[in-house]
C-alpha cells in the first residue's frame, strides 16, 4: 500500500465563541486609563461597562429573547419598550 494514499485526518478542536464586551444598545465598549496610587505613579487599566445577561419576553413573537446590556440600555428598554429596541437593533443588523 502506497503512503501517499492514506488520508491522515486530524481532530480541529471547535472554536469558542466568546462575545465582546461590547453593549448591543449602547455600544459601549471598555475603555483604557490609568489607575493612580497614592504616591501619584501612574498604571494602565481597563475601565469595564456594566454589563448584564438579561432575558425579555417578546410578546410579539412569543418567545423569550436574551441581550447583553449594560445597566443604562435595560433602562431604556424599560422606557421605551422591547418591541421598538428590537426593532432598532434589527435594522442596525443585528440578529435577534
Amino acid at each position: 500500500m502506497d503512503i501517499s494514499a492514506q488520508v491522515l485526518t486530524f481532530a480541529v478542536p471547535k472554536k469558542k465563541c466568546v462575545m465582546a464586551r461590547v453593549c448591543l444598545l449602547t455600544g459601549k465598549k471598555p475603555q483604557t486609563g490609568n489607575s493612580v496610587s497614592h504616591s501619584n505613579i501612574k498604571t494602565k487599566r481597563r475601565f469595564l461597562p456594566n454589563l448584564q445577561t438579561k432575558r425579555f419576553f417578546f410578546a410579539e413573537e412569543d418567545r423569550w429573547v436574551s441581550l447583553k446590556l449594560s445597566a443604562e440600555a435595560i433602562r431604556t428598554v424599560n422606557k421605551n419598550g422591547l418591541a421598538s429596541v428590537i426593532k432598532d437593533l434589527r435594522a442596525q443588523g443585528n440578529k435577534i
